[in-house]
């Protein structure tokens, strides 16, 4: 995937998994739907606690667990749904990439993918892509890409760092 010349490139270090969900909620809040968010790190890196993150800040109480057995779970928010994928475990898209594409078209869901290598091939040109990186034991250099569609995700971010473009 090739990205626009206008995405903003904004870093923060997180030095605990409350930062890391803190981060991903005001994410969330910021979370109109139509977004797809790919999440890139390591195992560890912290996927599944910033997922936790972003589904308290649509509004959603559950429980948030890594869906690498079920490949996907909903949660439904006050004003979005967030679709979340774990195509860790898969060899081949198959008819995972057939779901994917009808969900990512949904205007009023949010799309958060694991492991996005094997259906990068659909992810739109708009996709917000968040790479974690593991700085040492507990703390995680965080990168968030956007293009400038979706700038507005990173509304409220100001105080961790300032933006920088790419």
């Amino acid at each position: 995937m090739q990205r626009m010349s206008t995405d903003l490139r904004h870093e923060i270090i997180s030095t605990s998994s409350e930062q890391t969900e803190q981060l991903g909620r005001l994410i969330g809040a910021n979370m109109k739907g139509g977004e797809t968010i790919q999440l890139v790190s390591d195992l560890g890196g912290g996927k599944t606690t910033l997922t936790k993150g972003f589904v308290a800040g649509i509004g959603c109480k559950a429980m948030v667990s890594s869906p690498t057995f079920t490949i996907s779970k909903e949660y439904k928010g006050t004003h979005v749904t967030l679709k979340h994928f774990d195509f860790y475990r898969l060899t081949e898209a198959g008819i995972m990439q057939h779901e994917l594409q009808e969900d990512i078209k949904d205007t009023s869901s949010v799309v958060v993918i694991e492991w996005a290598d094997i259906i990068r091939s659909v992810l739109p040109e708009d996709t917000i892509t968040i790479t974690l990186r593991f700085v040492n034991e507990h703390d995680r250099k965080i990168i968030i890409s956007a293009p400038q569609l979706r700038h507005y995700i990173l509304k409220g971010l100001e105080w961790y760092l300032p933006y920088e473009q790419i």
